[in-house]
């Protein structure tokens, strides 16, 4: 492993050790470092970095164990106006190939914030996207397995921006900085300035800190990006998204709020004297309805209530404490819940106007998360009555149980895409018990068509994560939240 001191090593190639093409690159790249200004130009043609396989230049040192880079990124001014597509990136990389495991923050010439990541060698890119455009200073943190990008704007403070994502780096590995032109017979050119590389130090017995992230991902096959819509420190969870398509609502420390959908500051939902409302809550089918799961002053235990969409007095639905909101009927006239009962779980319904609850599910084991097909035809729910939690689907009154998934992964909160074709869900590890919080899971896509499943996106999260019916209305992507604990000082950290 190279020592902290890795800054006050200069050469032909300033910190760096070595330079290459990585994939198919038409022409060599080039490569200039200038002691006098301390600045690394590179160009490069290079077709991407996406997919399965990459194409660049690369300016890199082999490394162990963690590491922070950082950098002033720009394009250079003879190539501006160039491909929108152009990346310009700070990197780690488990190999020279062009299929590499990597993770990447990728500054687009479009000014498009970009963390990339290749899970698998050979394996489909994926990345997370930023609304903050061009960025002055950027940075890329490998702890562990943990890789977290970071910003700076003109006032020069950090911020850290989408998930902490886990990719399977092994020994050693190499850090750098690349660029493509995304144009096999073009070449651009990209300058990094104020380049530091770092040896991260372990933290004795770090405070963590709890950030979430709320985000947003297309379901195209293809190219599945997803999009920060929010991030900040603490815990929140359960995105709706409303039936106009405009906002989020989820809920945070007891409150319930709201988000455009574009990004922006989240606002309070007024709910009343409702207090310690929690993640099950959803919108009814024609959008005029909350259905909100908290506790009133006079009732402190959790029971289902519904208010205005947006916002107003809560109307009591349940009699009974510990229930808890999971879905409305298609038609709107019903609301679908459960209700633990040491350490067991079953579903019930109920009139959404009030009145007597009826059990859909009996026994000693979990029937949890259920979730009303748009169609009125079933209720996918997960369940363990064969072992461990799959998800099953059952007809409106209970009937007719059919399992709907067969792996040992261990999954949970169903919830059926508005045009009837998907089912996604949350996919725990093998032997993972309970519905756990802050755990490395995927989303999955069951195909309702030809029931295959798929995997969407790996990242931290659980217990919050899609707690509630989070689909686009148009059905091409989903909501939803991740988490990651990182040392209290992890925002500004390095400087």
């Amino acid at each position: 492993m190279f020592p902290l001191a890795v800054q006050a090593q200069r050469g032909a190639l300033g910190i760096f050790d070595g330079r290459t093409d990585v994939g198919n690159v038409t022409g060599k790249g080039t490569f200039h470092y200038d002691p006098a200004t301390d600045t690394y130009s590179i160009r490069s043609s290079g077709a991407n970095i996406w997919a399965t396989a990459d194409a660049f230049h690369f300016v890199w040192k082999r490394v162990s164990g963690d590491v922070s880079l950082t950098a002033d990124v720009a394009f250079s001014d003879a190539t501006s106006g160039s491909n929108p597509h152009r990346k310009a990136v700070l990197m780690v990389r488990q190999d020279l190939d062009a299929g590499a495991v990597y993770a990447d923050a990728a500054l687009h010439g479009s000014g498009l914030m970009a963390l990339q990541y290749r899970r698998e060698a050979g394996a489909k890119t994926q990345d997370i996207e930023i609304g903050l455009v061009s960025p002055r200073r950027v940075r890329l943190e490998k702890r562990g397995d943990s890789f977290t990008m970071f910003v700076a704007g003109p006032e020069g403070a950090w911020q850290q921006v989408g998930a902490t994502m886990k990719l399977p780096i092994q020994g050693e590995f190499y850090v750098g900085i690349g660029l493509c032109s995304h144009d096999a017979k073009v070449e651009e050119g990209a300058v990094f300035s104020h380049v530091e590389l770092k040896a991260l130090a372990p933290v004795a017995d770090p405070k963590l800190v709890l950030y979430s992230t709320l985000q947003r991902i297309g379901i195209d096959e293809n190219a599945p990006v997803a999009t920060v819509v929010y991030s900040s420190q603490g815990r929140f969870e359960a995105p709706n998204w409303t039936r106009d398509g405009k906002e989020l609502v989820f809920d945070q420390e007891g409150k319930m709020l709201h988000v455009p959908v574009a990004g922006g500051q989240p606002e309070t939902l007024n709910v009343g004297e409702a207090t310690r409302c929690n993640g099950s809550h959803g919108l009814s089918p024609d959008g005029r309805w909350l259905a909100i799961t908290c506790s009133m002053p006079t009732m402190p235990e959790s029971r289902v209530y519904v208010i205005p969409a947006d916002g107003g007095t809560p109307r009591q639905v349940t009699e009974h404490p510990a229930s808890y909101f999971h879905s409305w009927s298609a038609d709107g006239k019903t609301i679908v819940f459960t209700r633990p009962n040491h350490g067991a779980g079953n579903i019930y319904a109920i009139a959404a106007a009030g009145g007597e609850e009826r059990a859909l599910t009996t026994g000693t084991g979990i029937s949890d998360d259920p979730d009303s097909s748009p169609d009125g035809r079933y209720i996918y729910f997960n369940s363990d009555r064969n072992g461990h939690e799959q998800i099953w689907r059952m007809r409106p009154d209970g009937s007719q149980p059919e399992q709907m998934t067969f792996d040992d992964r261990v999954n949970w909160t169903p919830h059926v895409s508005p045009d009837g074709r998907w089912v996604v869900f949350l996919s725990y590890e093998s032997g993972t018990v309970g519905h756990p919080v802050n755990q490395d899971v995927t989303l999955r896509l069951l195909s309702l068509q030809d029931k295959t499943v798929r995997t969407l996106v790996h990242l931290v999260g659980g217990s919050g994560t899609i707690n509630v019916p989070s689909w686009a209305p148009d059905s091409r992507s989903l909501a939803f939240v991740s988490y990651q604990m990182l040392p209290g000082d992890e925002k500004g950290s390095g400087e």
